[in-house]
């Protein structure tokens, strides 16, 4: 396992002029020994750039790769010593499954006991014991993709096994057992593991760090917990959640927020600069108030569904939307009603320049 540490920009184009022509704007990342690790984000944002870098695969137009503070920035992926799974099973087909997930321990000349103790392992955890004699060639897409997770996985001395979406091929209702098995392997293996996906759920059940990518940008590093309570760029609170977060423009002047053409007062203790901003708030802290409550807006309701454990509220004060995830034990007004719903509190974010405000 290793310590990987990036300091690095990359652009497809030779000479890039501005933020758009790179793929992955200037960024410092490092990624501890043993961690489980996401590279979140939507198609494009540049995860599988930097996997790939990281790997080996692509080389950094400007920078370094350092593993455990050796640098290997021009090195193979072979001299790195990394496993990599990408989103479509890479596996032989005129081989069983046993001689699949045996090949990479027979290629290190392991001696025979060791490879067959060790597939017994993989194996096992990823539920593939009784299959292990069959052909890999009559194997439905899941399986395979379990074949080449244990591949990646079986090396017990690699620095770093990175996965570049490697559940896309996998039925909806298998993904939380694979996502279950992997951080089961991780806990027992302390490897080094880096997942790239596009999908929230399954970074943030997987990984106990997520760094959360936009545009090349790396705009957040952290737990879910953090990701959730404390966005610090408004894509992350928008990326995360759902629904996302609500931003509502607003104004600070003589120690009111100004939102809609309403006056709110700060919550005790809070100050915040004077001027334009935006207030972030999450549907599930948006709550019922008295009729002007000094932090509430009056909301005029569009929509309310009922998703059995909650229920959606979607309305309008003034020209801004508002959603609220309301308790279903709560009577649900009715589109047309006006409701008075509370958005400063304690969980309430502040944003300038898109960014959070201290």
């Amino acid at each position: 396992m290793a310590r990987i540490d990036l300091d690095l920009a990359h652009s497809y184009k030779p000479r890039p002029q501005q933020d758009t022509d790179y793929a992955l704007l200037p960024l410092k990342l490092s990624f501890a020994d043993g961690g489980a690790y996401a590279l979140l984000g939507p198609s494009g944002c540049g995860k599988t750039t930097m996997l790939n870098i990281m790997s080996g695969l692509l080389a950094p137009q400007k920078g370094t790769v350092l593993f455990d503070g050796r640098d290997v920035t021009l090195l193979s992926p072979q001299e790195r010593n990394i496993a990599q799974v990408f989103q479509f099973p890479v596996i032989y087909d005129t081989m069983t499954v046993a001689d699949n997930l045996a090949f990479p321990l027979r290629n290190r000349k392991m001696p025979k006991e060791q490879i067959r103790k060790r597939v017994g392992e993989i194996a096992e955890m990823l539920e593939l014991s009784g299959q292990l004699d069959q052909g890999a060639a009559g194997l439905a897409a899941d399986a395979k993709q379990k074949i080449s997770l244990g591949r990646g996985l079986v090396r017990s001395d690699v620095s770093a096994v990175l996965f570049d979406e490697p559940l896309t091929v996998i039925d909806p209702h298998l993904k939380w057992q694979l996502r279950r098995k992997l951080k089961q392997i991780h806990h027992e293996l302390k490897l080094t593991l880096i997942y790239v996906t596009h999908d929230q759920v399954e970074a943030l059940t997987f990984a106990d760090e997520v760094v959360v990518m936009t545009q090349g940008r790396a705009v957040q590093v952290g737990s879910a917990d953090a990701l959730f309570e404390r966005p610090q760029h408004t894509f992350v609170g928008h990326f995360i959640g759902s629904p996302g977060m609500n931003f509502l423009p607003a104004r600070v002047a003589a120690g009111m927020l100004h939102v809609a053409g309403h006056s709110l007062e700060l919550p005790p203790g809070r100050t915040l600069p004077e001027g334009e901003l935006k207030l972030g708030v999450r549907p599930e802290y948006v709550e019922p108030a008295a009729a002007r409550d000094p932090g509430a807006l009056p909301v005029t309701v569009t929509q309310a569904q009922d998703i059995g454990t909650y229920v959606l509220l979607i309305g309008k004060c003034g020209d801004l939307t508002i959603k609220a995830r309301l308790s279903p034990e709560v009577e649900s007004p009715r589109p047309g009603d006006t409701v008075w719903l509370r958005v400063l509190g304690t969980q309430t974010c502040f944003y300038r320049n898109e960014e959070l405000v201290a």
